[in-house]
Order: structure tokens, then sequence, then C-alpha cells
């Protein structure tokens, strides 16, 4: 099978995309870890299907790069996002989208080239000190279960030795956990490295982490304000707006195309 796809990407996490509006393609587990394999696929965090939906402009739906259903992924909505805007999928008059993942709606905003706001769910399970495997541990869940753990030289941290042991604790987290280490720079910035789940690796961003740590670090006290830079791994910067009540959140930052192309698949 021949298959058309861009691949794009938002801070650094990259995902393959798929315009899937007709639903001629069905793809297996073992389809989608061969695609995002790098160094034998084309490679990326995961692969997105943009599909038909009966409510809203499309619908996202979003597989890990282990091959399997994800939960919501804020920098792949973005890129989804800016990849509708790219085909012309018909959206709003303010060249806006909303459309659905996980039985969710999310409103998406292109407010500049490349640049793509989207407004995520308001924060659930706020879970404070937790002792694992040495860290003190904070978890939310804001779409995707996050743990925020704090460190003072995030450079060398051992991110995917520590965060594997903190991901697989089942006992604490039962379907598993991203893991995010913070470092506060300043009342209205942080930096982040970020162990995802589904990935089983450090990636250079990750949306909902970023939005996890923005919220719990106001949370703590630890920042003050309520718009907060947030640098990746990538060295690029999302940014994390949200009310008081932290019942509006919406994350901001960078969506490209990096290439189109076409793969033969098994």
């Amino acid at each position: 099978m021949k298959l058309s796809f861009t691949k794009l990407s938002g801070a650094g996490n990259d995902f393959i995309i798929i315009d899937n509006r007709n639903r001629s393609i069905q793809l297996s587990s073992l389809q989608i870890r061969e695609l995002c394999a790098r160094g034998t696929g084309i490679g990326a965090d995961g692969l997105i299907l943009v599909e038909p939906s009966t409510l809203y402009d499309f619908s996202m739906v979003y597989h890990n790069s282990d091959g399997f259903l994800g939960s919501m992924c804020g920098n792949g909505g973005r890129c989804a996002a800016w990849f509708a805007f790219s085909i012309r999928i018909p959206g709003r008059r303010d060249n806006s989208y909303r459309f659905e993942a996980n039985g969710n709606p999310y409103d998406a905003w292109i407010t500049s080239h490349e640049t793509v706001k989207l407004r995520m769910l308001a924060p659930e399970e706020f879970r404070n000190d937790l002792t694992i495997e040495g860290f003190v541990c904070h978890s939310v869940n804001t779409g995707s279960p996050h743990v925020i753990t704090y460190v003072s030289d995030l450079d060398n941290v051992k991110v995917n030795e520590s965060g594997r042991s903190i991901r697989h604790r089942t006992d604490i987290f039962s379907e598993g956990t991203n893991v995010n280490f913070i470092q506060i720079n300043s009342q209205d910035s942080l930096s982040i490295r970020t162990f995802e789940r589904g990935v089983e690796n450090e990636t250079l961003a990750c949306g909902t982490g970023a939005v996890a740590a923005a919220l719990m670090s106001y949370r703590l006290g630890k920042i003050g304000r309520t718009t907060i830079r947030v640098k990746v791994r990538s060295g690029d910067t999302l940014q994390v707006q949200f009310s008081e009540k932290m019942d509006e959140v919406f994350l901001i930052g960078p969506a490209k195309i990096v290439y189109e192309g076409n793969i033969i698949i098994p």
C-alpha cells in the first residue's frame, strides 16, 4: 500500500499526520510502530489520523509510537490544527477549528504563521508530595497523566533512567504516567524535560506535560504568573496561559510542516 503522509513538528514533538477523511486507511499497531521507528521508518513520537467528525470540523485519532491509541497530545493537537489549515479543511471564520479527540472537544486558533493556540481541558486529580523512587513528586491529569518533580540541575538529570522507573509504578498510577523534571527559572518561566509514556523515551517536547508543569508550579506557589514560558528540550519555548481558577487553559507554540512524502507499507 502506498501511503501519503505529512510530518510535522510541534516544538520538537514530531508526528506523522495522515488525511483519512475518507476512512480508507486502516493501520495495525505493528504498522504504526514501524512507521514511527527512527532509522528504519519515517520516525516520529506519534501518528495522527485526521478523520471526519459528525459534530466538529474534524476528528484527531492519536497513536503513540508504540502503535497503540494514546491519551490527549497537546502538541499533536496543535499540529493537527495546522495540518487542517494547510490542506484547507473548512474551519471557523476566525481561522480556528473545533475538533474532537478521545471524545472531548478542543478549540484551536491559527494565531500566526506556524503558530497555534489550543484550548486544553481543565486539570484533574491533583496529588502532592508523593515520594517515588527517591523523588518528591506531584501529579495531575491534563488530558494525559503527568508526574512533576523539581530539580536544581536539569541538564544532568538521568531522564530515561529515572523517568522509566517512575513511569512504571502502576501501584500508584494504574495505567502508568508521563514523568516531567522541572527547573524553575523565574516567576514566569521554567524549563522541562519529559519521559513520555507510549514513546518510552525522553521526547524533545510534550504539550500536556508543559501544561501540567505550569499549573502545578502555580498551584504550589513556585511561580507567580498565569502566563508561563516553558522551555523544552528542543530549545523551543511553549507558552501556557490559564485563569487563576485553572478552568481556562491554553497551550501556544510552533507547529511546522517538516516534509511531505509517500511510503510503501506491506
